[in-house]
C-alpha cells in the first residue's frame, strides 16, 4: 500500500501544553493547553490531517514518574483537545540510555509512518526544541519550531538550526501548514 496519509506530528510539552522548563509533568490536573491549540487543530483537521504526538518522556527513565502517570496525562490531554489524536507514542528513556526512540532518533516516527501509511512529503512535525526539528527533517517532514517554551532559546543556542517555519503560536503553525499543503496540490 502506498503512503498517502498526510499527518501532523506534535511534540507534547511546550507545544500543545504549557511547560515549565525543568519541571516534569506527571499530574493530569496540571495539563493546560495553549489557548490557540483547539482552534488551530480544528483548522488542520478540516484540511484533512491526522494527528500524532511523539514525545520524549525522560522523567520515566530518570525515575520521576511512571508510564502509568504519563498515560494519565495523555488521557487528560485527549479530553481537552477538540480533535482526536490518532496515536500518542513516547520514549521513556533518559538521555544517557542512548536508545533508538528518543528524538531526534527516528524509530517512533518510522513506526507511525509504516503503521498509518503516512506520506512524509505531505506531513509536518511541530515542536519547540532542536530535537523536534531534527526528528521531522530526518523523517522527510517539513518542520515547524514553536517559539513557545524552549523555541526562542533553541533558536539562539543553535544558530545553524533551520526549521522550515518558525511559529509564535499554534494558529501561526496551522496557517503555514495549510498554505504549504495547498501549494502541494
Amino acid at each position: 500500500m502506498q503512503n498517502t496519509v498526510k499527518a501532523v506530528f506534535f511534540d507534547r510539552d511546550g507545544t500543545l501544553i504549557h511547560e515549565k522548563p525543568g519541571v516534569y509533568l506527571s499530574d493530569p490536573d496540571k495539563v493546560r493547553l495553549y489557548a490557540p491549540v483547539p482552534k488551530a487543530l480544528k483548522k488542520l483537521q478540516k484540511a484533512g490531517f491526522l494527528f500524532f504526538i511523539v514525545s520524549n518522556q525522560s522523567g520515566i527513565g530518570r525515575g520521576y514518574f511512571t508510564e502509568k502517570e504519563v498515560c494519565a496525562v495523555h488521557a487528560r490531554l485527549q479530553e481537552l483537545l477538540p480533535v482526536p489524536i490518532r496515536e500518542i507514542v513516547f520514549c521513556p528513556h533518559a538521555p544517557d540510555q542512548h536508545c533508538a526512540c528518543r528524538k531526534p532518533a527516528t524509530l517512533l516516527g518510522k513506526q507511525l509512518i509504516e503503521k498509518y501509511h503516512i506520506s512524509p512529503k505531505d506531513s509536518f512535525m511541530v515542536g519547540d526544541k532542536k530535537a523536534d526539528v531534527l526528528f521531522g527533517q530526518a523523517l522527510g517532514f517539513k518542520s515547524v519550531l514553536m517559539t513557545t517554551a524552549n523555541g526562542k532559546k533553541h533558536l539562539k543556542k543553535y544558530p545553524d538550526l533551520r526549521p522550515d517555519f518558525v511559529a509564535s503560536d499554534m494558529l501561526a503553525a496551522a496557517r503555514y501548514i495549510i498554505k504549504e499543503d495547498q501549494s502541494n496540490d
